[in-house]
């Protein structure tokens, strides 16, 4: 398991054109690479998650619960080859494109809990829940149904609370320590599809 890119993002303005109430809103999804394999500079990681990170609502994003917003690259694929075939238009996307702090490659959802810990360079994190998409995101993919193929994917990624400040860099091996283990990722993300197919039935 290996951290691949730290990206970090500013409060913006976001053309929601894929949500019907909304000409434009204020989001820092639109993130930037600043520690790459490439380019592995150290990066603080405070309380708040990646040091000069925004958020733009803190009752979705951010915040102590949700400092970090870990996406496995493993599903880069599926997302490269969704949207290329849905906007019909070659679509490569480079870390940091899902709206995620941390890229990493070797975890994904089945195989980590809420409350699992990560150590990663000096810093450690606690998984706290997974990643609910929303119009924001579709508006961010350029795919009115990129919310939704998230859920029904699976691949949401998930957030993390920084237990203990430190240095990441990209090119850092993570390490997990086992919580309980009684919720994965995957399973509360099955869980949200099945709420959500159920308020279907009744709307």
């Amino acid at each position: 398991m290996r951290l691949l890119s730290i990206s970090s993002g500013k409060v913006m303005p976001l053309f929601g054109e894929h949500h019907p109430n909304y000409s434009a809103v204020a989001s820092a999804i639109n993130k930037q690479a600043i520690s790459t394999l490439a380019n592995p500079v150290p990066i603080d990681i405070n309380r708040l998650g990646v040091r000069g990170d925004e958020q733009a609502d803190l009752s979705v994003h951010g915040g102590i619960e949700k400092a970090i917003y870990v996406y496995p690259s493993e599903h880069y694929a599926f997302w490269n080859d969704l949207l290329t075939r849905e906007t019909k238009k070659p679509i490569e996307l480079t870390a940091g494109a899902l709206g995620e702090n941390f890229t990493i490659e070797g975890l994904v959802e089945n195989e980590v809990y809420v409350g699992d810990i990560l150590m990663i360079g000096s810093a450690t994190f606690s998984v706290v829940k997974l990643r609910e998409p929303c119009f924001k995101f579709n508006a961010k993919m350029a795919y009115k149904g990129a919310a939704k193929a998230m859920l029904q994917s699976g691949f949401c990624g998930w957030y993390l609370r920084v237990n203990q400040t430190g240095i990441a860099t990209a090119g850092m091996p993570i390490s997990l320590q086992e919580g309980p283990r009684e919720t994965s990722i995957a399973a509360q993300n099955l869980a949200l599809l099945r709420r959500n197919n159920q308020r279907n039935l009744w709307e």
